[in-house]
């Protein structure tokens, strides 16, 4: 038995490892010596949490996927079934002889069990498919650029008819520009007429037709549409497809108007209340909320009623209504829905949103104080020493205010004869001989242009082109001096001439020179315009955006309801200018969207169009679901505190336009257009909405430039930058810097004709040029309107016109360089 207990000893050799030297640092079994059993709360965080095995990381996966495909599943279940609004499909041809409505009858008749409603417009056709358990809405927008993108805003899927033989042509390529711009809903492209190309060639065409619309849609199919099965394949693939995310539309309520009409008011027969009828999508809409009328502008809502829905889902309906049945049917929905509609909800004058956009400004808001008996005594002092009176001698008839304004210029010529009397007496010597000559060369050319101008004008013979019809040789002109302009602007960036008739001091009074256009000072809130004491400035506008886009509001009507919008105080003009061809789409307004404010935008010029656009040049605006005209100014899009001022609206590179205008949370994107002579209008660029920051510094650059008359080391005497010695003293402290690197600074003026001592940080060359940047803020124009602003007026003809003149502007330009 002691044997058996006995423990094994350690012989000699048993290895004896070194003991861990922690060294200045405790170990971990100290730490837990010293604490004693207390756990600090960052550990028992770390403690608390537990790491997963394998089965359950793979168990969260699979939750993770299953609710991404449960809200995939949702999204497309939120159209097209029974309690939600029809899926609606835009039929779109990419080429100008395409006929969009032939495609949707042919889609009508692929299937003996479809059901079709009535409406009231004949571009709208309702369908009900029992087959797969959806129902449709197909809207076959005219060529109209406007109808387009309107259809486009409220659409789920886009369906995009291509050309057999071309494809896509310029037509197609500028409303897939604007659409891409917009935002772009479910695409689907088809091909109608391929069975009409010989067997042996057909897969040939089909495979150019691919690559052709790979650019634009490089994951898309083309589906054929040539028989029956194939239109059934094509319905059920619209039914079944990924909806995309327009985060700017999802966001806000909208319906496109299926009823309109309007009944004016007892009061005034100018206004009246609008009602609109259509399905509501998007998210939930609110009696007391605002809504945005295209060409008018922001209205109140006074009532919500909900109708029968005009096209059920019918999953046992097995004929198709004839002409005589829809005329029936449709008189006794009529009758149904004026009779069976129900309210809900009546807007509330306590909660309604205000329509009040402009802050109204207060005059007295910056007087501080109430002038003193003594300030007054000496302001009236100081007017009396002003209006001191003068003789002068003036025509006969002239008022005492005309009279103050005549300068009187014999006192002028006095001062200035001993400065200048050396060099008068050799202009005078100089051009004494040569008036008679210069009078008769006058003369003679006044004779030629006047010449010339009657040849020009006189000459209409030979075959007359479309484009001469509408000729206009001052439009020309001034088309091509802003070519000129824009030409020198880019060889000669932001360089002017210091005037020689008034003094540069009065001239660029409100510049000012920096050392670092980067990093120098400039206080945002300094001498602002009085329009922005009309506009609103949040404190932080990320987080009102955050705040606005997350709350829950209070709804009165659901997406997916058919429901009756009644719209308050809308002039009568309006329903006299409703065109039924072109959709009417009624977005819902988020709070303060109605407010003023200054926007920028983030845009990019559109290639295809090569004519200079100015800046404050009054253009046409689509952001989001607005559309109005504003003059815009252009900056640089760069980091910084400090944007550069654009003169023209540069064709490479991106730019930020600045205008005032109703606040628009972003995401949002912008179409710029602009107005032609004849009325039509063109694309100009494409981009975002940047923020609404009215405290951007928007500055503009002049320079001003004078050239070296000696050198001496590091000195020079620089002539041409300026003509007086006032103006030398007035821009001394301003930082000069030439073309080739050279950093220097006025030292002193000499004499009294604009020369000047300059030190620099070495010796110049003498082809160098002395530069002086000088810089301004500049502030947008309130040009904002809203009114007829509706329609963009673009169509396949208007285009090609467009195209043929832009062909002879360049071809005229060439011939002038």
């Amino acid at each position: 038995m002691a044997a058996d207990n006995q423990g094994h000893r350690a012989g000699p050799f048993k290895q004896k490892n070194k003991s861990h030297k922690t060294g200045r640092h405790r170990s971990k079994s100290q730490i837990d010596t010293q604490h004693k059993g207390r756990v600090n709360a960052k550990s028992l965080s770390k403690r608390a949490r537990k790491e997963l095995n394998k089965i359950n990381r793979r168990h969260q996966a699979h939750q993770r996927r299953q609710k991404r495909r449960d809200e995939i599943l949702s999204k497309r279940r939120c159209v097209g079934g029974r309690d939600t609004a029809p899926h609606l499909v835009v039929v779109l041809g990419l080429y100008e002889e395409c006929t969009p409505s032939h495609i949707v009858k042919h889609l009508l008749e692929c299937d003996d069990n479809l059901v079709v409603y009535p409406t009231n417009n004949e571009l709208i056709f309702d369908v009900s498919v029992p087959r797969f358990n959806k129902r449709f809405t197909f809207l076959c927008p005219p060529n109209n650029l406007s109808a387009i993108l309107d259809a486009a805003k409220v659409a789920d899927s886009l369906l995009c008819v291509v050309s057999p033989t071309e494809g896509i042509d310029g037509w197609g390529e500028t409303c897939l520009t604007c659409l891409f711009a917009q935002g772009l809903p479910a695409t689907t492209l088809v091909i109608q007429g391929l069975s009409e190309i010989p067997i042996k060639k057909r897969s040939e065409q089909k495979k150019q037709i691919q690559k052709i619309l790979e650019r634009r849609f490089p994951e898309q199919k083309l589906y054929p549409l040539d028989n029956a099965q194939e239109g059934v394949m094509l319905l059920r693939h619209l039914g079944e497809q990924k909806l995309n995310v327009v985060r700017w539309r999802d966001t806000r309520p909208h319906l496109m108007a299926r009823n309109v009409t309007f009944q004016p008011s007892e009061q005034d027969n100018t206004v009246g209340t609008l009602k609109v009828s259509g399905f509501v999508r998007g998210c939930a809409l609110s009696v007391n909320s605002l809504v945005h009328l295209p060409g008018l502008g922001d209205y109140q809502l006074q009532q919500i009623d909900m109708p029968p829905d005009p096209c059920p889902l019918n999953s046992k309906g097995s004929r198709k209504k004839g002409k005589g049945d829809s005329m029936a049917v449709d008189t006794e929905e009529a009758n149904s829905m004026e009779e069976g509609a129900k309210v809900l909800g009546v807007a509330d004058p306590s909660k309604q949103e205000s329509l009040d956009s402009e802050a109204i400004p207060d005059p007295m808001e910056g007087e501080q104080t109430w002038p003193t008996e003594e300030e007054l005594a000496e302001a009236e002092a100081a007017l009396q020493e002003q209006t001191q009176k003068i003789t002068k001698r003036v025509p006969k008839g002239t008022s005492e205010y005309q009279a103050a304004w005549i300068v009187d210029s014999g006192d002028e010529e006095d001062e200035d004869d001993d400065s200048d009397e050396d060099d008068d007496e050799e202009a005078d010597g100089m051009e004494g001989g040569s008036d008679e000559e210069e009078s008769d060369e006058e003369k003679a050319s006044i004779a030629e242009t006047d010449d010339m101008e009657y040849e020009t004008i006189s000459i209409t013979e030979g075959k007359t082109v479309h484009w001469d019809d509408n000729y206009d040789e001052e439009q020309e002109t001034a088309m091509l001096e802003k070519y000129r302009a824009e030409r020198m602007n880019e060889m000669f960036p932001d360089e002017i001439d210091t005037p020689t008739d008034i003094s540069a001091r009065k001239r660029f009074a409100r510049y000012r020179g920096l050392k670092s256009f980067r990093t120098s000072p400039w206080d945002p809130k300094e001498n602002l315009p009085l329009d922005y004491a009309r506009i609103f400035q949040f404190e932080n506008f990320n987080r009102t955006k955050k705040r606005v886009l997350a709350e829950e509001r209070q709804s009165t009507a659901e997406p997916g309801w058919y429901v009756t919008l009644h719209i308050a105080n809308v002039p009568k003009s309006f329903i006299g200018d409703h065109d039924a061809r072109i959709p009417l789409v009624i977005f819902g307004m988020l709070p303060h969207e109605q407010k003023m404010s200054v926007l920028h935008f983030a845009i990019k010029r559109y290639h295809v169009n090569p004519e200079p656009i100015k800046s404050k040049e009054r253009l046409l605006f689509q952001v989001g679901y607005r559309r109005f005209t504003a003059c815009p100014v252009f900056s640089q899009h760069s980091l910084g505190d400090k944007h550069k001022y654009d003169r023209f609206l540069p064709k490479e590179t991106m730019t930020v336009a600045s205008v005032y205008a109703p606040i628009l949370f972003p995401p949002a994107t912008v179409l710029m257009f602009k107005e032609q002579q004849d009325g039509s209008h063109s694309l100009i660029a494409t981009g975002t909405l940047h923020g609404v920051h009215p405290d951007r510094i928007v500055a503009k650059k002049v320079v001003l430039s004078g050239h070296p008359l000696k050198i001496i080391n590091k000195q020079a005497i620089v002539r041409y930058m300026f003509f007086n010695r006032e103006d030398i003293m007035w821009f001394k402290p301003v930082e000069l810097h030439t073309k080739w690197g050279r950093r220097g600074h006025i030292k002193e003026p000499l004499g009294t004709h604009g020369h000047m001592k300059c030190i620099f940080d070495g010796k110049l060359k003498s082809q160098d040029t002395i530069l002086m940047n000088l810089y301004k803020r500049v502030y947008p124009k309130w040009t904002y309107d809203v009114v007829n602003t509706r329609h963009v007026n673009l169509t396949p003809a208007i285009l090609d016109d467009q195209y043929h003149s832009r062909k002879i502007a360049e071809a005229l330009e060439i011939d002038m360089e």
